[in-house]
């Protein structure tokens, strides 16, 4: 339809009977002609062979229920806590709130130095007893600790959020603590990373996008866990797509090129399909990859594979954007000066 009514606009020109211009207004015709989109049946050709194995790997989610719910823990004391000590029916032996030093130990009046770290309060009670015991300084006597301050007992929550939330009791839920932190940003994975002291491996939660099955993610979490926030992979589109911008990668789901351009609402009529250019980042270095998408529409050449950060760039036809500003009136005005230049 557009190629025959270009037809119809060219012919007031035939009256001239000049070679030259005849030959410009077939040649413009056929660059118009040649520039309108091309149509084809797309057919999905599958990832490419040489696509890096290492995009979107999956992830290992724990389901172990004896370390997702390990049970209750007691406070284990740790360098920098303060706490008191009392002696039971001993008023004269009150010593004043004690911190504990860097390697864990406290100086008690009676039995000296005793180390504390990383033991519960029961056990610290239980090990002064014992000493006092030792020393002959009491025959049964009954200790208790009071944790007056602690800076261990903390959730620490790194990545794409920052936070230290304090724990005020054993443990606190998995929710809470991303909630005190300020909710997940858009950019954060849904696949969350612990690391628990003790535990030879880490634990890997999946939030999920279901609400329903929510509950299954709201694990306890305990003091001195660190919480990984990751940033989900985008591929960045750049060009002469109808929408530019990052494109979030989907956990354990691979990404193509033709899928980029159906997400960026397809690519504009200026865009040189066969000069597609992929820019990737390996280590240091910066590589460009040339495909031709015509082919890969057709099912001739394979569909490739992003990886994050991947930047997939369409870029623009000269004439084919300036006839897309300028609309029809730009290809009179070409044809005008041309025509106009060889009088």
């Amino acid at each position: 339809m557009m190629t025959r009514r270009l037809a119809q606009s060219f012919r007031p020109l035939r009256p001239h009977r000049n070679p030259v211009v005849a030959w410009l207004s077939c040649a413009l015709l056929a660059l118009v002609v040649a520039a309108a989109p091309v149509r084809a049946i797309a057919q999905f050709s599958g990832p490419t062979p040489s696509a890096s194995p290492a995009a979107n790997v999956p992830v290992k989610v724990t389901t172990d229920p004896a370390v997702l719910y390990p049970g209750e823990r007691e406070i284990e004391l740790g360098p920098g806590d303060q706490i008191g000590v009392h002696l039971y029916e001993a008023a004269d032996y009150s010593p004043s709130p004690l911190r504990l030093s860097l390697d864990g130990s406290i100086q008690l009046p009676l039995i000296g130095v005793v180390r504390l770290s990383g033991l519960t309060l029961h056990q610290a009670e239980d090990l002064i007893a014992r000493r006092l015991v030792e020393a002959d300084m009491y025959r049964s006597p009954q200790i208790s600790i009071q944790l007056l301050e602690s800076p261990n007992q903390i959730i620490t929550v790194t990545g794409e959020i920052h936070a230290v939330v304090p724990v005020l009791g054993s443990h606190k839920r998995l929710f809470d603590v991303l909630a005190a932190a300020g909710g997940l940003p858009v950019n954060a994975s849904h696949i969350i990373t612990i690391n628990r002291p003790g535990s030879a491996d880490p634990v890997v939660i999946d939030l999920g996008p279901d609400p329903l099955h929510s509950a299954q993610a709201d694990i306890p979490v305990y003091a001195r866990d660190t919480i990984i926030i990751a940033r989900v992979g985008v591929v960045y589109v750049l060009g002469a797509f109808r929408t530019q911008g990052a494109i979030p990668l989907i956990q354990n789901s691979p990404l193509t090129l033709m899928q980029v351009a159906a997400l960026g609402n397809g690519y504009g009529w200026e865009g040189q399909l066969d000069d597609v250019q992929l820019v990737r980042t390996v280590g240091l270095e910066r590589r460009i990859v040339h495909v031709n998408f015509k082919k890969v529409l057709k099912g001739e050449e394979p569909d490739p594979v992003l990886q994050t950060d991947d930047i997939v760039f369409l870029p623009s036809n000269s004439i084919r954007a300036a006839i897309k500003v300028g609309g029809i009136n730009t290809l009179f005005g070409i044809l005008s000066t041309i025509i106009f230049s060889i009088r």
